[in-house]
């Protein structure tokens, strides 16, 4: 879709230049066209006439077809690199996305000089133009250093899982100048690289997914370690799929009014921390019903005089 559209957009400023350099295409006044063929003077060296042959559109269209060709070689090359890794992956759409602003300038400056642009006075416009706006684009500017220095620093990565503010998602892409960013629910938030601070990377280690749970003050603390040293390991066995090392009761909370808050934890992935913590709790109920140990619950005693 987005080829479609970038080709679509290259037919019609081709078509736009040629309308410009034929004026007596269009239904324009003579003093109109006298005007426009004045320009065409100073911008076009074609004869000194400005008009484009047949010769010129079959030049252009080789060289949009050369420089498509060369986009697709280039972009399936930075693909084939992309698929080693995740950082490879990352530095891969950087340099696929910067590519492709690369082709879009080679081929605007390639194709006036095919068309007899006077490349020195248009340059000259171009870099007035780009002086003014500048300082209007310094957003612009600072969004692609903040992208490179996340890429070279190896800040996050595609894949990776991340905290922004209150939004925590995955790392779908990271281009020139956006970061996008999918949560659990397949929402994408598209911030700008030089948006991104004060963010966590929960991808560089180990998450825990934690239980706590809480026993009877009359629980046998005996029978209560021989349940929990069974059946750890045996939560282990049965999930390796979201555990990667069998739960660990961390001991003692805190004391309760209604019990004895106890604290579980089991190492897994980032991704599958709240798939982890779902099944650990189911675990550790069916563990503590299956062997008679009391799940406190608030209760109100009344004593009768």
């Amino acid at each position: 879709m987005k080829n479609t559209k970038t080709l679509v957009g290259t037919v019609i400023a081709i078509l736009l230049i040629i309308l410009l350099a034929n004026p007596q295409w269009l239904p324009l006044s003579e003093a109109t066209r006298e005007s426009v063929r004045e320009l065409e003077k100073t911008f076009f060296l074609i004869e000194r006439s400005g008009r484009i042959t047949l010769a010129h559109i079959l030049t252009l269209l080789l060289m949009i077809a050369v420089l498509w060709i060369v986009n697709t070689a280039v972009r399936a090359i930075i693909r084939y690199f992309g698929q080693k890794g995740r950082r490879a992956e990352t530095v891969a759409n950087m340099l696929a996305g910067a590519f492709h602003y690369l082709i879009v300038i080679v081929g605007a400056v390639w194709g006036l000089a095919i068309l007899g642009v006077n490349a020195t006075a248009v340059l000259a416009g171009v870099g007035i133009i780009g002086l003014i706006l500048g300082f209007g684009a310094q957003s612009l500017i600072e969004d692609i250093i903040t992208g490179a220095f996340i890429i070279f620093e190896g800040q996050y990565e595609i894949g990776d899982i991340i905290i922004l503010d209150d939004f925590r998602g995955v790392v779908r892409n990271i281009g020139v100048r956006t970061t996008t960013i999918e949560d659990a629910g397949g929402n994408l938030k598209v911030v700008n690289n030089s948006d991104i601070r004060n963010f966590q990377n929960r991808s560089r280690n180990q998450s825990l997914a934690i239980c706590e749970c809480a026993v009877a003050y009359d629980t046998d603390l005996k029978k209560l370690d021989a349940v929990l040293a069974a059946g750890l390991p045996a939560m282990y066995e049965a999930h390796r799929d979201l555990y990667l090392a069998p739960p660990r009761c961390l001991g003692v909370e805190t004391l309760a009014d209604s019990g004895v808050n106890l604290r579980i934890v089991a190492d897994v992935k980032e991704e599958n921390v709240f798939a982890a913590r779902r099944q650990l709790n189911r675990d550790v109920w069916a563990l503590f019903n299956g062997n008679g140990i009391e799940i406190p619950f608030p209760q109100v005693v009344v004593h009768k005089e």
